[in-house]
């Protein structure tokens, strides 16, 4: 097809033209308020693909005449074409919290983004939360941009065969039934952006997706200028072997930040989602030393300040690198431009060990040196990234290993049900997620317990009907027999306590913690009068053979007679099945093994459908947990012993024998179980506000996003003036920082605490540029280090920046808690994420 025709939207009956522009606006991933107007139009279609482009493009000619005609029909359209209106020109929360800053563009690079069924371009939970990113951001008028790639096939789609085997198809995801369109040159023609690869150019069709207020734009190899291999360089979401995932890769970096530039994005800050995307900024630096006269080095000085790093990976194994022929293969000729890091500079910015010849380039740890700041995704995680990056940073104290944290969130309009909707909008307004999420929690703590526990009912309920439906078009489709497929439509009880199960089937998430002791489990959804179901879903990597073990325990566990009515696995895990299993399932069941769970979002999407977790401490429910909101298991601590996995399974089985069960079933005389709901409104109020995109969006914001673009506008202005500056103070630093040493150190006891005075010798580094300082480690769990700055004192007669620091120490510790230290100083650079020389003093007592 041509590129002109491509997205071409029909000729719709005069009076609907807008339906096109309402139809490539995904907000309708989130908002119910245009639902009616698109089950009007077709509403089979509408229940089936929940895809309003695809519906108007199958729609006949004379349905949409009639539409055309009928006065209810555009009233509808009508009332929904002026909210839009209304909603853009609100003044957003960004407007009046943040409108005086001078914020440019936020580009968020993410290699996934799951924003609905109807654009498969996610395979988990990176995904999800880069999807739930930019819907935030267009509710809260934060200026984002996203960048990813268009997947020809995206990630796999899952069948369970007879057998109880998974397996994997990759259907085309054909670009003319998603909700996007071509990005356009004012001349008409598709926006197209080249890579110089080895012996041809790389031709990149850019695409364009509206979501809401934010675009996100979407890059496609498969374009007929290239050849075979590169026209499937993005046909799956991580693509087989490590070139081609090396080439995505690159096409996500570099290609996105020309289309960005094509586009005429100057963007402020680079928002890296994990570290697929580190030769973006490679991409930057290049762009900006050609644009200023400078030089890659002073360039990377000048754009670090404005790029920002979030990994989610808890084991450094996890992290992508590439060999370094494969890197010398890409990066010797002209792919970054004119002024670009050879290969070798390249991989000394991705090695742990710059001096290791053969150590492979670390995506993660090029982010790491290509950003000025950098953040894991919950507390506990930000602490298991301080470690995992700790040789980037030697002679530094683990808790400053430059790694903060901001705990992710949840878009919640797009994983609240209809009901959900409802009650939130009754209890706190139709603002209530589109700006600050503080006083939600007063307005739930006041509805009535019978109208919280009708609201549970009915989500049930409806959790209940789709997985019958779901199971019965499952059956149906590996070509089970009628009465089997008939069984389905009988299965779980509307009325019955419903756990959930279902991410990623992995052997660190211990998705078979709950089937342990099989009989045990038996005989909890057995429970006369008291009656248990569970329904699961899950994928595992299509390489991942001890995850298809581990799903296929579950599948032969629910075919058992006596548990086909109590327990399902429902196929091929999506967006639209993890909708339906947050409306209804009362108690949400995470094990994974800690720390291995960075955040883990799943189990934040059903706080607001009033469903209570019970889960490992780890991740966001290590710093969520407390008594009254739901339930925890294991002690909050890492275990190496294998017995502890059969420890923890029976902890989850007293809890839900011995806690869950009875405080559903406890009623009193009206049938509420008043404890049940008591946890359900802690667990709205509390937690739904805190663990929203809401929250997340305003740290990112206030913690990162302001002070990066902050610095990185100091650094390039006036010809990068600045960051030509701080290119020579470093290299100042890596010439001489091997003079930098103590000399003698005393230490007494003064009047208010201890009186330490150190001879510090700068070599070639003048005082200005050195900071000296009093460490000593937190003697609490969570608490900061101490650092008391030396002051400068008199000169040493005969040495070269030699001075005399003295600075008194706190009361209350012994001089042993105590070391002197030299750390690189300039207030306009972040010591030790972009400069992490230091010298201790060494005790000479040992």
């Amino acid at each position: 097809m041509a590129d002109q025709e491509w997205a071409r939207a029909r000729p719709l009956p005069s009076g609907l033209e807008v339906l096109s522009e309402l139809a490539l606006d995904l907000r309708w991933t989130w908002s119910h308020g245009g639902d009616a107007v698109w089950r009007a139009v077709d509403p089979d279609a509408w229940e089936r693909t929940q895809n309003p482009w695809v519906m108007l493009q199958g729609t006949a000619d004379a349905r949409l005449e009639a539409l055309s005609r009928d006065p209810a029909f555009r009233a509808e359209l009508a009332r929904l074409v002026a909210d839009r209106e209304r909603d853009r020109g609100a003044r957003t929360w960004f407007a009046r919290q943040h409108g005086g800053a001078a914020l440019g563009a936020i580009a968020y690079f993410s290699m996934e983004f799951g924003l609905g069924a109807a654009l498969p371009l996610y395979a988990g939970g990176l995904g999800i939360l880069a999807g739930d990113f930019l819907k935030g951001g267009s509710d809260l008028g934060v200026p984002l941009v996203g960048v990813g790639l268009l997947y020809q096939e995206g990630y796999f789609h899952q069948m369970i065969d007879g057998e109880g085997r998974q397996q994997e198809t990759y259907p085309y995801n054909d670009p003319g039934s998603l909700p996007l369109r071509p990005a356009r040159r004012p001349d008409g023609s598709w926006l197209r952006v080249s890579l110089a690869l080895p012996g041809r150019e790389l031709s990149l069709r850019v695409w364009l997706a509206t979501v809401g207020a934010v675009p996100l734009l979407l890059l496609d190899t498969n374009d007929p200028r290239n050849g075979p291999f590169d026209r499937g360089i993005a046909a799956k979401l991580y693509g087989d072997g490590p070139e081609t995932r090396l080439l995505q890769e690159i096409v996500l970096g570099v290609g996105g930040w020309r289309a960005l530039r094509a586009m005429g994005f100057d963007p402020d800050v680079c928002h890296l989602n994990e570290g697929h995307a580190a030769f973006a900024p490679l991409a930057r630096a290049a762009e900006v030393a050609e644009r200023l006269g400078v030089g890659f080095d002073e360039a990377l000085w000048a754009t670090r300040a404005g790029n920002v790093f979030t990994t989610h990976t808890p084991v450094a194994a996890g992290f992508d690198a590439f060999a370094p022929p494969l890197v010398h293969k890409y990066f010797r000729g002209p792919l970054l431009g004119a002024v670009a890091p050879g290969p070798e500079r390249l991989l000394a910015l991705g090695r742990r060990d710059t001096s290791r010849a053969a150590e492979p380039l670390s995506m993660a740890h090029l982010a790491m040196r290509t950003c000025g700041l950098a953040n894991g995704v919950s507390h506990l995680h930000g602490e298991v990234s301080r470690g995992i990056f700790k040789d980037l940073y030697p002679g530094w104290p683990i808790a400053e290993v430059p790694v903060g944290h901001v705990t992710n969130g949840v878009h919640v309009p797009s994983w609240d049900s209809r009901a959900a909707d409802g009650l939130w909008t009754e209890a706190c307004g139709k603002e209530r997620w589109l700006g600050a999420p503080e006083g939600l929690a007063r307005a739930i703590e006041a509805v009535p317990d019978a109208e919280l526990w009708t609201f549970r009912g009915t989500g049930r309920q409806e959790l209940v009907r789709y997985a019958r439906s779901r199971l019965a078009t499952q059956f149906g489709q590996r070509g089970a027999d009628p009465e089997e497929v008939a069984r389905a439509r009988h299965v779980l009880d509307p009325n019955a306590l419903t756990l959930g199960f279902a991410r990623r089937f992995a052997a660190y998430k211990r998705p078979n913690l709950l089937l342990a002791d099989p009989a045990r489990l038996s005989r909890l959804l057995s429970l006369p009068g008291r009656p248990v179901q569970i329904v699961v879903a899950g994928k595992a990597h299509p390489a991942d053979e001890e995850g298809k073990r581990l799903l296929e325990a579950w599948v032969a566990f629910v075919r058992e007679p006596s548990m086909r009515t109590r327990a399902v696995v429902l196929e091929d895990y999506d967006i639209a099945i993890a909708q339906k299993l947050v409306e209804g399932v009362d108690v949400w069941i995470n094990t994974p093994r800690r720390p291995f769970e960075a955040c883990g979002t799943s189990g934040m999407k059903l706080l607001v459908n009033g469903g209570l977790n019970l889960s490992e401490r780890d991740g966001w429910w290590a710093e969520a947990f407390e008594p009254g909101v739901g339930w925890a298991i294991g002690d909050g601590a890492e275990h190496a012993d294998p017995g502890w996995d059969r420890a923890e399974a029976g902890e989850l089985y007293r809890i839900l024998e011995e806690e869950v069960v009875p405080a559903f079933y406890d009623r009193d005389s009206l049938g509420v179980p008043r404890g049940f709901v008591a946890r359900m409104r802690a667990s709205m109020a509390r937690l739904t506000p805190r663990f929203s995109t809401n929250r997340m969006l305003g740290e990112y914001l206030e913690r990162l996003y302001l002070p990066a673009a902050e610095g990185y506008r100091r650094r390039v202005a006036g010809g990068a003036a600045l960051a030509r500056e701080l290119a020579a103070w470093s290299a100042a630093m890596a010439e001489s920082w091997q003079e930098v040493r103590f000399g003698e150190v005393r230490v007494a006891d003064g009047e208010g605490g201890l009186r330490v005075e150190a001879q510090v010798l700068g070599g070639g580094i003048p005082a200005d540029r050195l900071r000296v300082e009093l460490y000593a480690e937190p003697l609490r769990a969570g608490e900061a280090p101490v650092r008391v700055p030396m002051e400068w004192g008199e000169e040493i007669p005969g040495a070269v920046n030699g001075r005399i620091c003295r600075a008194s120490a706190p009361p209350g510790r012994p001089a042993s808690h105590y070391t002197p230290r030299i750390v690189p100083f300039h207030p306009e650079v972040r010591v030790p994420m972009e400069e992490a020389h230091v010298a201790w003093y060494a005790r000479r007592d040992g």
